[in-house]
């Protein structure tokens, strides 16, 4: 019998955000007789710990639920941690030493680009380096072409589209860096998606005269659900009726539900918060509606399009790709009118839509779980 690989991952916690649930389906189909994993959290906190298999280890910086407040009472604790945070990942040494027990590893994993440095200066030289990339760095502003080009410290660089991978290939100075990028779809779990989505839902009434456009996702300004909300009053005071259902949770959340009142849309605009089953609300919605300002390749469409719903979404990373070049769905402007013409179209003219609906009905997916897992695996294993 072959040694069990042993791997690091690091992620910052198990929130309930995209990465952080592709993150889980991928360990959840790992097969375990190969490896040995530790996964490490910054925070020991999220929606999705209670998911991580039984064999894998958890270890962690801190405990407690993640601060986004900055109330009196929560600063020092707030402050303590990231100065221990800052200060293991100043001397890896010690983090490598005591927390991880002079352990030494086969591959290393940055399960974010957020982690790039932690995994980069690792005091295991001898480790293989992986990141994995689920956002279009080109849109986030302090990722500016040198900091891009830093990623080609790793071993391999795992990106979700083609747009994130076109980026790496442009920055690419020879063909050693190109090697280092292989693009791989996140995996999805489109059996558990279908069967999740027949339970019941008691907590939200849908109107079957009035049309619901839902968005689910992490409240945070990349999102654009002000956007929405200022769209979805724009279009009320048009006389059009309908009604928004925003599912997720997120530090923007009192922000964009203090906008909501503002709007004076309590009646018409609801906020979910996070559920951990949100395809019942996807399935008895009327559309579907993105509005984020940016995406690395929004898996959300993908659960959407499992679902054959109606689909809206702005121009952003992944969308072109996912949607078939406007085939599956109506692409938009990436902007306010850009929601707003999308909104109206649906409403005015519902029977645009059906073109989408008849080519979702045999629509296959261009990957599928077992696929995606296979093929970081291989990468695993090549290492």
């Amino acid at each position: 019998m072959s040694q069990k690989k042993k791997i690091l991952i690091r992620i910052g916690s198990l929130r309930h955000g995209g990465a952080e649930k592709v993150l889980i389906t991928f360990l959840k189909n790992l097969p375990q007789d190969q490896y040995e994993i530790d996964l490490l959290l910054n925070l020991y906190s999220g929606k999705y710990l209670g998911e991580v298999p039984g064999w894998i280890n958890i270890i962690y910086l801190n405990k407690g639920e993640m601060i986004t407040t900055n109330r009196i009472q929560d600063i020092p604790e707030k402050a303590a941690r990231v100065i221990y945070q800052n200060a293991l990942k100043k001397f890896p040494n010690l983090l490598y030493k005591r927390k991880l027990k002079g352990k030494k590893y086969d591959i290393e994993f940055a399960a974010i680009h957020g982690m790039r440095d932690e995994i980069l200066n690792s005091p295991l030289k001898s480790s293989k380096k992986i990141v994995w990339i689920h956002n279009d760095l080109a849109e986030v502003k302090e990722y500016t072409e040198a900091e891009i080009k830093k990623f080609f410290g790793f071993d391999k660089i795992m990106v979700i589209s083609e747009k994130i991978k076109k980026l790496f290939l442009d920055l690419a100075e020879n063909e050693i860096e190109k090697q280092k990028i292989c693009k791989i779809y996140n995996p999805l779990d489109t059996e558990e998606i279908l069967s999740k989505a027949e339970q019941s839902i008691d907590n939200y009434k849908f109107d079957p005269n009035v049309p619901t456009f839902i968005s689910v996702g992490t409240v945070f300004p990349q999102k654009g659900f002000d956007r929405l909300l200022k769209v979805h009053k724009k279009l009320l005071e048009e006389g059009f009726k309908h009604k928004i259902l925003i599912v997720g949770d997120g530090y923007d959340f009192e922000n964009i539900k203090k906008l909501k009142t503002e709007l004076n849309v309590d009646d018409t605009a609801t906020m979910m918060g996070f559920t951990d089953n949100p395809y019942p609300y996807f399935k008895n919605a009327d559309f579907y509606i993105l509005s984020s300002r940016y995406e690395g390749f929004p898996t959300v469409l993908f659960e959407a399009i499992t679902l054959k719903k109606k689909i809206i979404a702005t121009e952003v990373s992944g969308v072109r790709e996912m949607l078939n070049d406007g085939e599956l769905g109506l692409i938009v402007e990436n902007s306010e009118d850009g929601i707003y013409s999308g909104m109206k179209k649906a409403l005015t003219k519902p029977e645009d839509f059906e073109k989408y609906t008849e080519k979702l009905k045999d629509y296959e997916m261009p990957f599928n779980l077992e696929n995606s897992v296979q093929k970081i695996v291989s990468i695993l294993d090549s290492m």
